[in-house]
């Protein structure tokens, strides 16, 4: 297996003992990106400010490998509160030229840093 390990130099270091994105073949499969800002190391606040922070920081790690949004195939976003839901929604469509990617939202207890939402991602370099 040809397998390629991705740090992206303009999303938020890694907070833990893992890489920005794999590749493999033509499929890129990225971390989980928080709210953080990179260049304070910050999160963000509120859900608004935290979803575009994480779109941009999951962007960045796209741009490593050689995509972009577009490439995307499958997402899943953690939320710590499903009442966020509509709020992230709306942002998440924003970021999105035609076709969406597959899609899961979920709740969980917690996520790193107390942040509020924290989304994985697939893509296909085709």
């Amino acid at each position: 297996m040809d397998k390629e390990c991705i740090q992206a130099k303009t999303a938020p270091a890694a907070i833990g003992p893992y890489t920005h994105a794999i590749r493999v073949g033509d499929f890129v499969f990225c971390s989980g990106q928080l709210g953080i800002d990179p260049s304070t190391g910050d999160l963000v606040e509120g859900i608004e400010a935290q979803t575009n922070q994480v779109l941009r920081n999951l962007a960045s790690v796209l741009e490593a490998c050689g995509c972009t949004i577009a490439n995307l195939v499958k997402t899943t976003i953690f939320l710590k509160d499903m009442s966020s839901f509509p709020k992230v929604n709306e942002i998440y469509a924003g970021y999105f030229q035609g076709d969406f990617p597959a899609r899961s939202a979920i709740q969980v207890a917690a996520l790193p840093k107390n942040a509020l939402v924290e989304i994985e991602a697939i893509a296909c370099r085709q």
